[in-house]
């Protein structure tokens, strides 16, 4: 609780905002009969923040009526909370139910709603997750198919997704010359790796590859073995949606057209180790290598290569392989675009950070990991941002989608603040732009390239406070040099 005033400009520029007038029958306030289906969306996405006694205008500005009698409205709030048949988990400690002092003796109700994590999803309400699990879509929460909520309650309950053990499924579907490629590459790179003189199965076995359920003794194929080293036919008995796409667009095209298409098109065996293999080599393809000699001998390893590399393995081993939609690489004249299904495990802000490892596919992980690709902690995006700055490239964006339930990486080939872009917004502006300062240059030189400007993408590229981004980004909105969306976004 506090006794501050309710700032209403501070409403504007959040991305994950809810406004509810919450009056009740008698106008005094009254918890809203959709609270919950919010509450619900929130946890089950990114979080976000819940006002009671506000009201949304039609222009998307915000109305601060208050509420006359917040305690009963605080009571009910908690009650419900704490009742199981109302809502599945209680996510919201005191700290995050705040109230601010409106006009007219009367009173705005703050809560901050957090991200659930994996083990606490999905968060639903009135007894029945099939019915009662909701997401945020853009500003609106929308009720979970049931495939969706099947896949929360598999994530819940399954640390490592590829770890299942495959009924029927032996070695006779996999490819063989894949699995014999995998152990020559380990060969070479670890000669003395007790793993070398392993028997097939045991090799396998010890890669997380084939497991013995100890209950039953039935063994077999693990869901990674047969997604790193199967037969494309195999696979898609077994995931019916698994599909790996690999695209390379010429200048000013679109993703319907390409120079070069790599799928499991019967010509190889669509297996993720050597689409691992023949993307890589697209990828690298082309790039300038500059001579560089370390040890005495030339170094083509460039930065560039080990970030492509490093995000080529996290999509990889993070895909959700049960989600409708592909694998999918881009490469583009000016970026590199990774995506995969299912979103993150954990926040987008901590995967950035580094030190926060929840893999969705620990075996797969493990197979990469072993030959030198890929890293198990935590490290991977962060040694991706790091090899891309040292070439003063723009930061990598990273995010998530819900609609479909995806995760991003794009790398750009173009600096910073490029000269062309900030020519075309000095045109654009005239005497205005001399006088903005670095980080508002910034913010607008990102919504010109990138397409759009959010606070979190500041957040990414400079050192600014999320409270200064939303008033530099506010400014420039009032100065009429961007123009926000409504969604907490924001284009020039």
């Amino acid at each position: 609780m506090t006794d501050a005033v309710f700032n209403i400009d501070q409403l504007r520029e959040d991305v994950d905002l809810e406004a509810k007038s919450a009056l009740g029958q008698d106008g005094r306030g009254a918890l809203p009969k959709d609270f919950f289906e919010t509450y619900s969306a929130f946890a089950n996405s990114d979080g976000g923040m819940i006002y009671l006694g506000v009201k949304e205008l039609k222009d998307r500005s915000f109305e601060a009526h208050g509420i006359e009698n917040p305690d009963p409205v605080l009571d009910d709030l908690w009650n419900q909370l704490n009742n199981p048949q109302k809502v599945s988990r209680n996510l919201l400690t005191q700290s995050m139910v705040r109230r601010f002092p409106a006009a007219a003796g009367r009173w705005v109700i703050e809560i901050e709603v957090p991200r659930a994590t994996r083990q606490e999803r999905p968060v639903f309400i009135n007894g029945n997750p099939l019915t009662g699990t909701y997401k945020r879509h853009h500003t609106g929460d929308y009720r979970c198919r049931e495939d969706e909520v099947k896949r929360m309650l598999a994530e819940q309950t399954e640390d490592a997704r590829d770890a299942r053990l495959l009924q029927g499924y032996s070695f006779d579907d996999l490819d063989m010359d894949s699995f014999k490629a995998y152990r020559n590459r380990l060969a070479a790179l670890k000669p003395d790796h007790p793993y070398n003189v392993a028997e097939n199965l045991d090799f396998l076995r010890k890669l997380g590859g084939w497991h013995k359920d100890r209950q039953t003794g039935q063994e077999g194929l693990t869901v990674a073995g047969l997604l790193m080293f199967g037969k494309h036919e195999a696979i898609q008995e077994a995931l019916p949606r698994y599909f790996v796409d690999y695209r390379e667009l010429p200048v000013g095209g679109t993703k319907t057209k390409w120079l070069d298409r790599l799928t499991p098109d019967g010509t190889w065996s669509g297996n993720l180790y050597d689409f691992y293999r023949m993307t890589i080599q697209r990828l690298f393809r082309d790039l300038k290598v500059p001579f560089r000699l370390e040890g005495g001998e030339r170094e083509d390893d460039t930065p560039v290569h080990k970030a492509l590399r490093e995000a080529l393995v996290n999509a990889l081993v993070h895909a959700d392989y049960s989600a409708p939609i592909s694998i999918l690489v881009v490469k583009a004249p000016d970026y590199f675009g990774f995506r995969n299904p299912g979103t993150m495990r954990i926040p987008v802000e901590k995967a950035l950070e580094g030190g926060h490892s929840d893999c969705r596919n620990r075996s797969l992980q493990k197979m990469f990991s072993l030959i030198g690709l890929g890293e198990q902690a935590g490290s991977g995006i962060p040694r991706v941002l790091e090899n891309w700055k040292s070439q003063h490239y723009r930061q990598p964006e990273l995010w998530e989608t819900e609609e479909p339930e995806a995760t991003l990486m794009r790398l750009r080939t173009v600096s910073l603040l490029p000269e062309s872009t900030l020519e075309e917004l000095r045109e654009l502006f005239g005497p205005v732009y001399e006088r903005l300062n670095e980080n508002e240059r910034l913010a607008l030189a990102t919504a010109q390239i990138e397409g759009f400007v959010t606070n979190f993408r500041v957040q990414q590229i400079s050192r600014l406070h999320r409270r200064d981004i939303t008033d530099l980004l506010k400014g420039l909105v009032d100065k009429g040099m961007l123009v926000s969306d409504g969604r907490g976004r924001a284009a020039s």
